[in-house]
């Protein structure tokens, strides 16, 4: 059941850690705090790129962010120039492997535990990796689309990521590149000569210009899509977000309209967060053994 400040909860206040030590985290009466919220079911989560740094894909913003040299490619660069689209599919066919290898983490796991309970509705994510699917969760809504699958922009057709890049190797007989740094996009760092010599592939059913399926920046969010997770977000008993710094508006805006209606936010992240005036629980803190302990105060096998 929903409370706001009528209830004897006021969202708008915080109630937040100073960074303790894992003990006194997981004993404190944030973390204490946390567990009732949850416990009362109907908890939306909405989690970013924090959640899957423990599976090996690094952050933008994050502890193992640090703003990488390469800045994501945005849409207008992608459609506006060949070149461009060269550049983004040979970085994104090497760093395709590295995403295709990552496993849900304990984070993901306690997640998707918590939904099979039936204390989570639904999931907003703001990854691209399917790792929540991975994990066995469901009423997934990837808000920024997915890696797996690749949408031509003439035709509209969708196939799978692992077909294209299946279609690029045979393209590239030999090419032998080795990636220097891996971005949380699937974009990785290259040497030029590499991305001179990659041949792209088009739309087998049109010859249109292929993207992967996901948003990109200077590209808008479906409509739809954003409608309806305001609709989990507005009936939510609570949001739960997981590993985001909420410093894009696309994210950060589910915490606004949760604070509007007076649906309590509880955030978990390492380092400050952009909806932190807004969190009734602020837990300063890593994602797989805070979830895990949730989990265990929670009764819920992992």
């Amino acid at each position: 059941m929903r409370e706001g400040t009528d209830g004897g909860r006021d969202t708008r206040s915080s109630t937040r850690s100073e960074v303790p030590g894992p003990r006194a985290l997981l004993t404190g009466p944030e973390f204490r705090l946390l567990v009732d919220l949850v416990a009362d079911g109907d908890v939306v989560v909405l989690s970013g790129a924090g959640l899957s740094t423990e599976s090996g894909i690094p952050d933008y913003r994050g502890e193992t962010g640090r703003r990488r040299r390469t800045r994501p490619m945005t849409y207008q660069t992608f459609v506006g120039s060949a070149a461009a689209r060269r550049r983004y599919w040979a970085r994104g066919h090497l760093g395709w492997r590295h995403i295709d290898r990552a496993l849900p983490n304990t984070g993901h796991r306690a997640v998707a535990a918590l939904q099979a309970r039936g204390l989570v509705s639904g999931i907003i994510t703001q990854n691209v990796d399917g790792l929540h699917q991975a994990a066995g969760a469901r009423r997934v809504v990837e808000l920024h689309g997915s890696l797996h699958r690749v949408r031509c922009l003439d035709c509209g057709e969708r196939t799978a990521r692992r077909e294209l890049e299946r279609r690029l190797r045979e393209a590239n007989p030999g090419w032998d590149a080795r990636a220097e740094e891996v971005n949380p996009d699937g974009d990785v760092v290259l040497a030029e000569e590499w991305i001179d010599s990659f041949r792209v592939v088009d739309c087998r059913s049109c010859g249109g210009v292929l993207k992967p399926d996901v948003v990109f920046f200077g590209e808008n969010v479906p409509r739809p899509r954003v409608q309806h997770c305001f609709e989990w977000t507005e009936d939510a008993g609570a949001l739960l977000v997981l590993g985001s710094s909420l410093t894009v508006a696309s994210g950060h805006r589910f915490v606004r309209r949760a604070a509007e209606r007076a649906v309590p936010v509880a955030i978990v992240n390492r380092g400050a967060t952009r909806g932190d005036p807004h969190a009734l629980v602020r837990l300063d803190a890593s994602l797989g053994p805070t979830l895990a302990a949730l989990l265990a105060a929670l009764g819920v096998p992992s």
